[in-house]
């Protein structure tokens, strides 16, 4: 689980390529595409731009380089050139990034034309969840401090945590350990040291926390319909705190 220099330097530029990536797509207007196109464009500028490898693509026998999740699917969306983004919905791109051996994954929640306040309002607080999660990061505190921190947020603004997918350590494999869970309680579980790299990827729901699992086996939704959104970056420990290497441009004042 602890990283060397040398790795913490590799995680570190696969973590700045993926930036790249979302700040790319910051700039595409997702209105009116479907999702498979989204997930050709994504895989276009990260092989062709970015000289890098979509990490995803062939993992587990997945055939596509991003997970496009709308509305109420809470997460593992399938691409399809039948999944068009409109206004007034919100979609979840979680893409996974590998140079020279090591992996970097994060998502985004985007909105999607003109959306409602309810729906700006959960991804506003998902994204604030991630974060207080990462806030408590550094050596010495434990898992379930970063667990109890998104929970907290969570259930102030009245949402759910999903509890059956977790954050993971990650490295030169996708999913490495430890298991971060995204509820839990302060000084349980694992202590975090200096040199740990993972990922924090709540999935805030609006409703209940119960999910389904669909018929193709990948995509995740909400038991009662409502909407859920996602944020995630990785994460690396250090001396003082924590160093995120999926940050993307403009967000240390903008979280």
């Amino acid at each position: 689980m602890i990283k060397t220099l040398e790795e913490q330097a590799l995680m570190r530029a696969s973590g700045r390529l993926l930036a790249q990536v979302f700040e790319a797509l910051d700039t595409l207007p997702l209105e009116g595409m479907s999702t498979l196109q989204v997930n050709d464009w994504v895989e276009r500028f990260i092989v062709d731009e970015l000289n890098a490898r979509p990490a995803s693509k062939g993992q587990y026998g997945f055939a596509y380089v991003l997970n496009s999740s709308i509305d109420r699917v809470v997460c593992h969306g399938v691409p399809s050139a039948d999944d068009i983004l409109r206004s007034g919905s919100i979609v979840n791109l979680d893409i996974t990034l590998e140079k020279n051996g090591y992996i970097a994954d994060s998502s985004k929640t985007y909105l999607i034309g003109e959306v409602d306040y309810a729906a700006k309002r959960l991804v506003r607080v998902t994204r604030e969840a991630m974060w207080k999660g990462i806030d408590v990061v550094r050596p010495g505190a434990t898992l379930g401090d970063i667990g109890f921190a998104i929970q907290q947020h969570a259930k102030a603004h009245g949402y759910s945590v999903v509890k059956e997918f977790c954050g993971h350590g990650i490295g030169r494999e996708m999913h490495e350990e430890p298991q971060v869970l995204h509820y839990g309680r302060r000084g349980d579980g694992l202590a975090l040291e200096e040199g740990m790299t993972f990922t924090i990827e709540p999935m805030i729901n609006q409703g209940r926390a119960a999910i389904d699992m669909s018929d193709d086996g990948w995509t995740v939704t909400t038991r009662d319909g409502k909407l859920s959104a996602q944020a995630e970056h990785t994460v690396l420990v250090t001396a003082d705190g924590v160093e995120v290497l999926t940050l993307r441009a403009g967000e240390q004042t903008g979280r």
